[in-house]
């Protein structure tokens, strides 16, 4: 069994002993609902013949059709993917969205693959799965090494599979395919709207911060972009080559223009360079991880210095390591809360499919605060009620929500 999952039903194991959930619905949390593993062929540029292994699990169904990404890596796992459909499960519950959770991946190294390649393994991919996804059912959308054209394909395969068009299949699609407003940035801007709740919180001014950001792709970059139009200070950028530390403040504008030119923050002008975890030990207010699953290990989080942790990644951070950040008094805002403002937005967009009906950028905007908010209130509330930290208390929202689902609708046949 993958470690990650192995985490994650301690972590449930944790919170029943605070739910104390009938067995009869506890047994149900603990499995998956469905697990798909299918075959590639795939026709390679030079004519051969390649099969790769895809993977789609759908964890729990009982609040609404599954939702999770797709990921595209040659490290991918059936256990992994059942972790992270399991997140999905308990993230859509947190922030009250009527979806289940669901994860995809296929086991491919997509930078060596062609366009065309990439274009017929995804289509063949979705024919596959093409039996358990659907608009009522499982709505996937981008991760790892999947973007926007990915989606583009997966919807017109299953539209080709229907004989008709069919946009609420993915989320995450180009701006001109039905997509929703404001996606690219869903996860950052949602990520900010935490932030300025745990700034409340723990008052602690949120322009007076002083961030550090390990990961600048999407949400990372996306991330600090925005807080740095809000004047926060982020002081450290990390990527997999390593990091960059002004106490002053990145200028962030050109070290993502920096990042664009070089394909690394690293030897950015006016800044330190060290390592990832040199930059850890920084003395800053947040670190928030937005790369790989467990990057907060025992090693990191035995010398971390930041007061707050919020996980704009999914799993970032070990249980070894979250027992030692519980120690430290460390105040974490765990991945199924923080990072779920993309979810959020992909519900917007499904929704919007559905209607055939679009919301302006301010209105999705206004929408996620507003939800992210206050699933962090509802969060917070059981973290002072329960005296617990907030990855339980958040846990106990988001599989609270789950078994009451699972309990109303009951055991069919």
């Amino acid at each position: 069994m993958d470690t990650h999952f192995r985490d994650q039903l301690r972590r449930l194991e944790e919170v029943q002993k605070h739910l104390s959930l009938p067995e009869r619905v506890y047994e149900r949390l603990i499995h998956p609902q469905r697990s798909l593993t299918v075959s590639i062929p795939v026709e390679m540029d030079d004519g051969s013949v390649r099969t790769f292994t895809g993977y789609r699990v759908q964890y729990n169904t009982a609040r609404g059709p599954g939702k999770g990404g797709i990921r595209y890596h040659p490290d991918v796992t059936l256990d992994e993917v059942i972790t992270f459909s399991a997140l999905m499960t308990w993230k859509c519950a947190v922030v009250n969205i009527p979806f289940g959770g669901a994860k995809g991946g296929v086991r491919c190294d997509a930078t060596k693959l062609s366009h065309r390649e990439l274009e017929r393994l995804t289509r063949r991919y979705t024919y596959e799965i093409g039996l358990i996804i659907g608009p009522e059912q499982d709505i996937p959308a981008p991760d790892m090494y999947t973007d926007e054209q990915v989606m583009a394909w997966i919807m017109d395969t299953y539209s080709m599979m229907k004989g008709y068009t069919v946009p609420g299949v993915v989320t995450g699609k180009p701006g001109f395919l039905a997509s929703s407003r404001a996606r690219k940035m869903a996860t950052a801007r949602g990520l900010v709207s935490v932030l300025e709740e745990t700034a409340r919180v723990l008052s602690m001014g949120f322009e007076e911060l002083r961030v550090s950001i390990i990961g600048f792709g999407k949400v990372g970059a996306g991330l600090a972009e925005e807080l740095h139009m809000r004047g926060v200070r982020v002081v450290g950028c990390a990527d997999s080559k390593g990091a960059v530390y002004n106490p002053r403040g990145l200028d962030i504008p050109r070290l993502k223009e920096h990042k664009k030119n070089t394909g690394s923050v690293t030897g950015f002008k006016d800044a330190g360079e060290m390592s990832v975890e040199e930059l850890l030990t920084k003395s800053v207010d947040v670190v928030v991880p937005a790369s790989v699953s467990g990057q907060i290990n025992k090693t990191v989080a035995e010398r971390l210095s930041a007061r707050v942790i919020v996980e704009g990644a999914n799993n970032p951070t070990t249980d070894e390591a979250d027992q030692i950040l519980k120690e430290k008094g460390v105040f974490v805002v765990p991945d199924i809360l923080a990072s779920a403002g993309g979810v959020v937005v992909s519900y917007f967009e499904w929704v919007q499919d559905l209607q055939r009906y679009f919301w302006k950028d301010s209105e999705v905007t206004e929408r996620l605060r507003s939800i992210m908010k206050e699933a962090f209130r509802d969060v917070y509330s059981v973290h002072q009620k329960k005296k617990v930290d907030m990855r339980t208390s958040a846990m106990m929202v988001g599989v609270g929500r789950v078994a009451e689902a699972i309990s109303a609708r009951g055991l069919f046949p």
